[in-house]
């Protein structure tokens, strides 16, 4: 059967359409690519887990797909609880490179820097171990994950500098700030 194209659709009361609804914005093309205007200086590399006679592989990072020129100084796991949140962080000179390990994870970046021509843009992406994506965030771009399955989530971090313990390059906001406009929600439902 075919499907009708959009402008042929005259969805009604008689139907069930209820006042004030809206249809949901499209989100991916037919081949699941996101239809996301990325923030400037923001990569993604979505990669693919390899079937292995023992279970799976998946790349993490590699420096030949030039997503940004860093080198790694650090790798480390934030293991997320169910509804678990981290949010929001932002960093003066470190380029962070998180990748979900395990787990369902959204991450929400806002472009706060004032010249950058995206500026005021949120990306919000949900990435896994069902779509495995590295996130690369410049400078300056905060960001906020939260847990949003019902097991524990693994999240990587690759940056471009190791943590400093005497002085940290760490910039944080609750993650009810009036100054970024989202809003969380809670934990995932049962």
């Amino acid at each position: 059967m075919k499907t009708p194209a959009a402008e042929e659709i005259d969805f009604t009361p008689e139907q069930g359409l209820i006042e004030g609804s809206a249809r949901d914005p499209r989100s991916v093309t037919s081949d699941w690519t996101p239809l996301l205007e990325l923030i400037d200086g923001v990569r993604l590399r979505e990669v693919k887990n390899v079937p292995k006679e023992n279970g799976f592989l998946t790349e993490v990072y590699r420096a030949d797909w030039s997503l940004d020129g860093g080198v790694v100084s650090q790798v480390f796991q934030v293991v997320l609880a169910p509804g678990g949140l981290s949010a929001w962080h932002a960093h003066q000179f470190t380029t962070d490179r998180l990748f979900a390990s395990n787990g369902l994870v959204k991450v929400v970046l806002f472009d706060a820097r004032t010249r950058s021509p995206t500026h005021g843009r949120l990306n919000e992406f949900r990435v896994g171990l069902l779509r495995p994506t590295l996130i690369v965030i410049p400078p300056g771009v905060w960001h906020g994950v939260q847990n949003i399955s019902h097991e524990p989530s693994c999240l990587l971090n690759m940056p471009d500098r190791a943590y400093a313990y005497d002085e940290p390059d760490h910039w944080r906001l609750p993650p009810d700030t009036p100054e970024i406009p989202y809003s969380f929600a809670g934990p995932p439902a049962r």
